[in-house]
């Protein structure tokens, strides 16, 4: 009886790690996204993440949120300054989340500004 009971937990234990290793380390698609940087905030009540929002139009249905990872400084600081202008993320999507990397799936790898298509000056 035992040897099941172990039999089985190692199983589920393997099963939750192998899930946490795909989530983590796999990447669903990686792309760019280009808009006025509109939202950055750190938030969060048990998990602080940062998390922001990109306008990539005049609509409201064409926002884009994504989620920042705490080690990837540079692109947290670069964030904060660049806050209302026009930029370029790079991002990497990822199959699902945990509470403590972040509420999206899109996590920003890099970010550049960039001059807005919308007030180019003639």
């Amino acid at each position: 009886m035992k040897k099941v009971l172990f039999l089985i937990l190692t199983v589920i234990a393997l099963g939750y790690g192998a899930y946490f290793a795909v989530v983590y380390y796999a990447s669903y698609s990686n792309g760019t996204r280009s808009g006025e940087l509109i939202k950055f905030s750190k938030k969060g009540i048990v998990f602080k993440t940062y998390e922001g929002e990109i306008s990539q139009g005049i609509s409201g249905a064409q926002i884009f949120s994504f989620s920042v990872e705490d080690k990837e400084n540079e692109v947290i600081q670069k964030l904060m300054d660049y806050q209302g202008k026009y930029v370029k993320l790079t991002y990497k999507e990822r199959f699902g989340t945990f509470a403590w990397l972040g509420d999206t799936q899109y996590f920003i790898t890099n970010v550049a500004l960039e001059s807005s298509p919308h007030f180019n000056k003639q």
